[in-house]
């Protein structure tokens, strides 16, 4: 049986840290694992100490190229998604390797923004990212696109009863 608490870690594709952080196990459904954090909680954040001063819920799809953070204001970001290798469970920590893609629904406006591109471009080819990696990533950059204005769940309003709980 699955704990309370479970452990995301983002790398790089290079293997270096890039996100590490406990969460709350909220609730498992057809959408994925969603997960919780609170302020407060201590977190790694480009390899350096962090504290998250402001709550968020983490989507884990099932068997998906990207992860959903869903956030409440004050941040301007209400949902940013990471493209993302698909989750790779080991008991309760999920490891991801973020390939430097974001897709972003910005609050005020609602206004979906695809950031980082240039990072993906010199990641791509520092780190040598195959070119099956490379057309996965820009597909659910694509869907996430679509997707996020579109009215698609999770994006459409079903995170909000998870978001809830952290605040």
């Amino acid at each position: 049986m699955p704990s309370d608490m479970v452990r995301v870690v983002y790398r790089k594709y290079d293997g270096s840290a890039h996100r590490d952080y406990p969460a709350r196990r909220l609730a498992e459904d057809d959408l994925g694992t969603w997960l919780g954090v609170t302020v407060g909680t201590a977190s790694v954040y480009h390899g350096r100490p962090s504290v998250e001063q402001i709550p968020f819920v983490l989507l884990v799809p099932h068997d998906a190229w990207w992860t959903g953070m869903f956030n409440p204001p004050p941040r301007t970001s209400e949902v940013y998604c990471d493209i993302a290798t698909p989750a790779r469970w080991d008991g309760d920590t999920v490891y991801l390797v973020d390939l430097d893609l974001d897709v972003v629904r910005r609050r005020a406006t609602g206004a979906i923004e695809l950031r980082d591109e240039d990072e993906f471009a010199e990641h791509r080819v520092r780190f040598g990212y195959p070119a099956d990696l490379v057309a996965r990533a820009r597909e659910a950059a694509d869907w996430l696109f679509i997707a996020l204005g579109d009215g698609t769940e999770p994006f459409a309003g079903a995170y909000r009863k998870w978001l809830a709980l952290v605040l």
